[in-house]
């Protein structure tokens, strides 16, 4: 026991062998030239990217010296039958309108189908003949829908350019001093209490709710009775009064502006019943005239009239 622990821990010697010499080179000829390694070539620094230029020195893809105009655009969109922004890329260098043409080839063929609309229409621009092309009308039809689009902006534009405060105020007293008034109708006269004024019916006391295109003219009933008598009538309209046109742009008169230089003045005014009023003009509205005396206001609707005019002049027919 006491041997084995005097004895010392085995140790490992490590023997490193020596490097392996290199394969001797072939033996040249005294006449044969040894090779020459080439050595290696220094590559060029590369030069710093121009200010505002492409990075790393690229240079940038080659466009148009000049931006295209808008008539080579359109020739070039006519003749391949394709949008102007496709054209204009083909003329920029990019996509071509024929490879467009192979890549969305429904939308070519709704292009080819607008296009041939313009050549058998005169006077078609791209969008009517998209537009036609939708509607499924025919181009007359397509037209006097487009004057119609066209006459309710008019009739719309000329609304908002006129103030309603007058008018309004008018109104509003009437409801809050519930002042018994006389709505004249096309066929009869409501004699009743205003209550509230609604953007498209009047709301009475005893009525109830009245259409303001039924209404041809608004008074205090005072004013009325003493009017009254002094008015003529056409017998033939008061039998059968003139329709009101649903649509603003059908009737004889919407656009309150021709109206404003009139104000102070002394005008006659027909109505689809058949009344012809003759009074000083107070005031136009978006939707009504105001005629008469301070207290003695007669409200008239544009749509009621038929005709017009300044007094002592000839009456302005219906458009």
């Amino acid at each position: 026991m006491a041997d084995r622990k005097g004895r010392r821990p085995p140790t490992v010697e490590v023997v490193r062998r020596p490097a392996t010499p290199s394969t001797p080179s072939a033996p040249t000829s005294p006449g044969t030239p040894s090779p020459v390694r080439p050595s290696a070539v220094p590559r060029p620094a590369r030069s710093p990217p121009r200010p505002g230029g492409p990075p790393h020195g690229r240079l940038a893809p080659r466009g148009p010296a000049t931006p295209p105009s808008a008539e080579a655009i359109n020739a070039l969109a006519a003749r391949e039958r394709v949008p102007a922004r496709i054209a204009k890329g083909e003329l920029e260098g990019k996509m071509r309108a024929r490879v467009w043409r192979k890549l969305h080839p429904e939308e070519a063929k709704r292009f080819d189908q607008a296009y041939s609309l313009m050549g058998q229409h005169g006077g078609l621009d791209l969008a009517e003949a998209f537009g036609l092309l939708q509607s499924g009308l025919t181009l007359e039809q397509f037209r006097a829908r487009q004057a119609r689009t066209r006459a309710k902006a008019t009739v719309k534009e000329a609304r908002s350019a006129v103030s309603a405060t007058r008018v309004d105020g008018w109104l509003a007293d009437a409801a809050r001093a519930k002042v018994p008034l006389a709505l004249v109708l096309a066929d009869r006269t409501l004699l009743d209490v205003l209550l509230a004024t609604h953007p498209v019916a009047f709301v009475l006391e005893r009525s109830g709710r009245v259409e303001k295109l039924a209404v041809c003219a608004v008074a205090r009933r005072s004013t009325w009775d003493v009017l009254l008598p002094r008015l003529s009538r056409d017998s033939r309209l008061a039998q059968k009064p003139v329709p009101v046109a649903r649509e603003p742009d059908r009737r004889p008169h919407s656009d309150p502006r021709p109206f404003l230089p009139a104000v102070g003045e002394r005008v006659r005014l027909v109505l689809r019943n058949g009344f012809t009023l003759e009074d000083p003009l107070l005031s136009v509205g978006p939707y009504d005239l105001l005629l008469g005396a301070e207290g003695a206001e007669l409200l008239v609707p544009l749509h009621a009239l038929l005709s017009w005019e300044a007094a002592g002049e000839e009456a302005a027919p219906s458009p």
